[in-house]
């Protein structure tokens, strides 16, 4: 029998009255590989604490039966790393001036370097290139050990894991299987939802009509009775006649009744709520008609004495979704940047109007709230920009909250919205994945689907790449090659 590495029961957090996370019972085994889902915010993060030790529940308990490592997306690691793994990732000595992929390879290599029978890790991949994927691939593929992992990647969720814990509402509901096992079971779930909706409404209708139908046949007798009276002065054999349809209009009204309460005794089913189709207008001002909106004519990109690509041409074709891929430090954000900058080399339509997402880079600088935010700076009507909104996670009260007190993830689909309802044509994304949950990429493929100018865009999520590009650029040996 497996051994029970943690265990959770009748565990609550609650912060300022309201519940985080409310478990009943729930057990990891010796050798189980968990991945945990879940939009932003819902408690993933915090269910990783209680298991880590780092954070304690407002009641219940939490039992660990071994020490984990624990790898945390923004906390600074200070254990020692194998210098055989350092070399591995290719991480520089120079720990001062490390970018955001070096930092999350260090960070691993530190995790890697000791053994231990359980890993809690807490989106590794963010800022993570391809080839530093394929390393923390590898070496949880064959870890030995309890593994349990959030992760916003579906590629490594699909790699790596044999059950889905999906927190939602603070509740944690199990699913067996990796990423795509758990949603083709979400999508069977829902399927059963709305056919059970369906079936709740008609019976619903039809016990009401029933209902209505027994009150009018109620009322009829009580109708026909009043006229009996009046006629049982003159004749008073009429009287039983009257006594029966008292009884009878008591039964129907008690038939009636007993219908109503079968009605408030049915098990009312929510109705699915499919995410309404959105499709991003743009005028015949912003239409473009150059076949190849920007090009690149033996351009060469360096920074400071580091060449990153060498006498590089392209031309990007209109209208298409053009993804660049590349591993950290290869030029891919340099090479966003000098495009948007107009550097030599570069030609773009004269009608271009580009939008640009830099990652955490956008500063508010009027106390709006989130709605008259993009109402202000949008040609839509309030039902669309709702629908937008709703997409990316702000509804109710979230629509009422200052810009200037949003978070950062907040900011981060605050600003896709405002771009992707802009007047633009062209838009400029890097890496606009980071720091989104999964629910969250999916509404952003579904607007990169639903628009209908040209995007260029930087990203190291295979599945998004797969999910969304119609051109696919990799930069390797300091040039351009076309996938």
């Amino acid at each position: 029998m497996e051994q029970i590495c943690f265990e959770i029961e009748n565990l609550e957090v609650t912060f300022l009255d309201k519940k985080i996370v409310e478990i009943d019972r729930l057990a990891v085994y010796q050798f189980d590989r968990i991945g945990i889902v879940g939009k932003n915010g819902a408690g993933k993060s915090t269910l990783l604490h209680l298991l880590a030790g780092k954070l304690y529940p407002s009641s219940g308990v939490v039992k660990s039966y071994v020490e984990p490592g624990y790898f945390e997306q923004m906390e600074v690691s200070l254990i020692e790393a194998d210098e055989a793994l350092l070399s591995k990732l290719e991480v520089p000595r120079n720990t001062e001036q490390l970018s955001g992929g070096e930092q999350t390879r260090r960070k691993l290599a530190q995790l890697f370097t000791h053994y231990y029978e359980a890993l809690l890790i807490d989106e590794p991949t963010t800022h993570l290139d391809q080839s530093g994927k394929s390393f923390l691939i590898e070496e949880l593929r064959y870890y030995y050990g309890v593994l349990i992992i959030i992760s916003h990647d579906r590629t490594v969720l699909d790699e790596l894991v044999t059950t889905i814990w999906e927190v939602d509402g603070g509740k944690v509901r199990v699913y067996s299987g990796n990423y795509s096992d758990y949603m083709k079971q979400k999508k069977v779930e829902i399927e059963q939802q709305r056919q059970a909706h369906e079936q709740y409404i008609k019976e619903k209708t039809r016990l009401e009509k029933a209902a209505m139908e027994k009150m009018k046949k109620a009322e009829k007798i009580a109708q026909e009775g009043s006229m009996s009276k009046k006629e049982a002065n003159a004749k008073p054999n009429k009287m039983f006649m009257t006594k029966s349809k008292g009884t009878s209009q008591k039964a129907v009204q008690r038939a009636a009744k007993a219908i109503e309460q079968r009605m408030n005794k049915l098990q009312e089913i929510e109705e699915v709520h499919e995410e309404r189709q959105i499709f991003f207008r743009q005028s015949q001002q912003l239409a473009l008609h150059n076949k190849f909106p920007i090009m690149a004519d033996r351009i060469t990109l360096q920074v400071k004495n580091k060449v990153l690509l060498e006498e590089v041409s392209f031309q990007l074709p209109l209208g298409k979704n053009i993804a660049i891929s590349g591993d950290n430090g290869s030029g891919k954000s340099t090479l966003l940047q000098y495009i948007v900058n107009h550097g030599d080399g570069i030609t773009i339509s004269p009608k271009a109007k580009i939008g640009f997402f830099k990652q955490m880079s956008y500063r508010f600088v009027m106390d709006e709230n989130v709605l008259q935010f993009l109402k202000n700076r949008s040609e839509y009507d309030e039902g669309f920009l709702r629908s937008v909104l709703h997409s990316m996670q702000f509804s109710g009260t979230d629509l009422r909250k200052s810009v200037m007190s949003l978070s950062g993830g907040e900011a981060i689909r605050l600003q896709l919205c405002q771009l992707f309802l802009g007047e633009y044509n062209i838009l400029v994304l890097d890496e606009p994945t980071n720091f989104l949950d999964i629910h969250t990429i999916n509404a952003l493929e579904r607007f990169i689907s639903a628009y209908e100018g040209t995007i260029l865009f930087v990203s190291h999520d295979q599945t998004f790449i797969n999910n969304v590009a119609d051109v696919n650029y990799h930069i390797i040996g300091k040039k351009l090659k076309l996938m």
